[in-house]
This record gives structure tokens, C-alpha cells and sequence, in this order.
């Protein structure tokens, strides 16, 4: 076998994209769009900055234009003339088709103008299936009536038959660190009665969000952790993973899958061999980092056992990012597993098996697509 056998492999592999968002449907302005290229900026970007001039920036002039017809690296405005030529919907057809996945795992958690698991598959041509996030139950179970535990098994039970996995946002609602034993029943309910009384939205409380892991817990099917990077409502010091330890010590054989990582993947790739329900990812850090994603795909590789790491794109908004997480992991992967078989550390053919584990076998056996 020769280096360019991997090359191709990893050209042509089939992914699995283990978490993903909707595309957008409608068309916006431009000002969405770039603001769609930074992720931690919860504000329209400054009047003197672009979302164009970061490293997704260069990387959507660099993978994307081509795919519109363009030349790579053609200019900004070169490119947003461009895309304007196209429907939202179009564009989704374009860029979810070329992204190789064959199946799409979408948090449904914030739907607003994105698609929906069946959109999202009759875009892309490919299967697509609901994982469920436990804020969003506990917001349902809150303005349901009646006792909110009761509300809240009853809700997931009745999501849970079509879902292959559930999510939380724990990074977002005040971090990993400190208490997240299961909750006594006395204490669910007066702190439900408290979040009651102020509305029932956006879950912050300590006891509930408690409550909503350990009933993921026994629900049995893989629990995904946002961790690490991700908008500056994440108190990033808080979302290191390494805070979950107690917490992994009480999840028994219930799949936990650390999410995007960044700056945290040797934390994470620590835990991932240190526990054996542990997995994780690097999607949406791939798509930030850019050119620098080889890199960080080769600390993913570094310490976390290659039968517990999964590919996911993260992509969110613009139909571009669910292709570039797909393009440039395929990129990364190639040239990292490509430079360990030229310097005779790896075989092509454990080369090309870790590929296969990464894309898509992991994740088939993890989620049963």
C-alpha cells in the first residue's frame, strides 16, 4: 500500500456526524452570516471587525467557494456576492450533500429558524436522528402541571423511543464544578416550586439540573456534555472536564461523550482512557481552528484510547460549517495519520482502521446507527 492509499480512504470514508445542529432555512444578511463565523461573541461583531478575517473565515474562502463555483481563497466579497446567487435551502443541499455523512445526530435543543431531524435529512439526502437535550425537558416538564419529577420522566420517556442520546448544557448553566450527586425527591421539589414561581425558563438551579443527568443516567443512552469552548455565556474556567470525575464515578456503564473540547482535549482524552463509558469529539473546535486543526486532532489522539473518540462537525446556522467540519477533519486526520506512517510509527493499514473507528464505526456502535 502506498500514502496516497490513505489519502483516498480518508477522501472517500463515510461519516457519522455524532452531533450536529440545523442549517439555517431563510436567508439573512450579511451581518448574520459573519456573526455565524465566531462562536463566542453573543453580540453583533464590532463595526471594524469581520467574521471573514478569523481562521473559519479563511477556511470557508479556502474549502467552500469552490463548491459555489469559485476559485479557493476568493475574496470576502467575492464570496458573499456568491452565496447571495443561492437560496438558503440551496445551499443546504450543496454543502450537507458534499459533507460525506450518513447519518446526522442533531440536538434539537434551539430549533429556532434551523431544520428540524427531518429537514436536515431530506436535505442532505442522508438519515438523521433526534438526540434530546434535558434543559429543554426541564423547561417542559416546568410549565407542565402537576408534580415536576413526574413531569419530567414522563416527558423524557415519551422522547426517548425516537432519540438515540441526550445532551446537556451544563457548561452553560454555571459549570461542572461543585455537587452533581442525584437530588433528594424533597429537594426537587421545593427547588422546582422556586423556578416555578419565577417563570420556568432558562434552568440555572443546581438541584434540577442534577436531577435532569441522573435520569439520563438510567435512561442508559449515550449522555453528550458540551465542554469546553463554546459562547461567553460558558464560564470556559468551569467547563473543564476533569470537574466531572465524581460524577463519571457515579455513571455506571451509561455512555458519557465530551463534547468539542477545546482547550480541554488532554483532560478529556485523559478521562476517555481512565473511564470506560468516556468518549469524545472535536467537533465545532475543528471548524475554529482552521488551518490549526491538525494540531488539536493530534492531541485528540494523543492520550484517548482510537475505539473512544467520534467525528462530529457541531455545525450550526450556515450550511457551511456541518461541510467544513467533514473537509477539515478529513483534511487534519489525513496529515497526521499521513505523517505517522512516513516516519514508520503507524502502519497504512492501522491507519486506515483508526480512520474507519473515527468516522464512523464508533459512533454506530456507540448511538446503534
Amino acid at each position: 500500500m502506498s500514502v496516497s492509499e490513505l489519502a483516498r480512504h480518508v477522501a472517500d470514508v463515510a461519516l457519522i456526524d455524532q452531533h450536529v445542529h440545523g442549517c439555517w432555512l431563510a436567508a439573512g444578511d450579511r451581518a448574520r452570516f459573519e456573526n455565524g463565523l465566531n462562536e463566542a461573541n453573543t453580540e453583533p461583531l464590532a463595526d471594524f471587525d469581520s467574521g471573514f478575517d478569523s481562521q473559519l473565515g479563511f477556511a470557508v474562502r479556502a474549502h467552500c467557494a469552490p463548491l459555489l463555483g469559485l476559485p479557493k481563497h476568493a475574496g470576502a466579497d467575492e464570496y458573499w456576492d456568491r452565496r447571495c446567487q443561492f437560496s438558503e435551502l440551496g445551499l443546504a443541499r450543496v454543502f450537507l450533500r458534499a459533507a460525506g455523512v450518513t447519518d446526522w445526530l442533531v440536538d434539537t435543543g434551539y430549533a429556532e429558524g434551523v431544520a428540524d431531524v427531518a429537514q436536515l435529512a431530506d436535505l442532505s439526502g442522508a438519515r438523521a436522528h433526534e438526540v434530546v437535550r434535558l434543559e429543554q425537558l426541564a423547561e417542559q416538564a416546568a410549565q407542565a402541571p402537576g408534580d415536576y419529577a413526574s413531569a419530567f420522566e414522563e416527558i423524557l420517556r415519551w422522547r426517548a423511543p425516537s432519540a438515540v442520546g441526550t445532551k446537556s448544557i451544563l457548561a452553560y448553566r454555571g459549570g461542572f464544578e461543585g455537587d452533581l450527586s442525584e437530588p433528594s425527591a424533597a429537594e426537587v421539589s421545593e427547588a422546582a416550586a422556586r423556578w416555578r414561581a419565577g417563570g420556568g425558563t432558562r434552568l440555572r438551579d443546581r438541584v434540577l439540573l442534577r436531577f435532569g443527568l441522573h435520569q439520563a443516567l438510567r435512561l442508559g443512552k449515550p449522555l453528550q456534555f458540551h465542554v469546553g469552548f463554546g459562547d461567553r455565556d460558558c464560564d470556559l474556567h468551569r467547563a473543564n472536564p476533569l470537574y466531572l470525575l465524581d460524577f463519571l464515578r457515579q455513571s455506571g456503564d451509561t455512555p458519557i461523550v465530551l463534547l468539542h473540547c477545546y482547550p480541554y482535549e488532554r483532560e478529556a482524552g485523559y478521562l476517555a482512557q481512565a473511564f470506560n463509558n468516556v468518549y469524545l469529539d472535536g467537533g465545532l473546535s475543528i471548524n475554529y481552528l482552521g488551518a490549526r486543526a491538525p494540531a488539536f486532532i493530534a492531541r485528540l489522539l494523543e492520550l484517548a484510547p482510537f475505539r473512544k473518540i467520534v467525528y462530529s462537525s457541531d455545525g450550526f446556522g450556515p450550511a457551511e460549517l456541518h461541510f467544513l467540519g467533514a473537509a477539515l477533519w478529513r483534511k487534519g486526520i489525513g496529515q497526521v495519520l499521513g505523517e505517522f506512517v512516513a516516519d514508520d510509527d503507524w502502519s497504512e493499514h492501522d491507519a486506515i482502521r483508526v480512520v474507519d473507528l473515527i468516522a464512523h464505526a464508533n459512533a454506530a456502535r456507540l448511538y446503534g446507527v
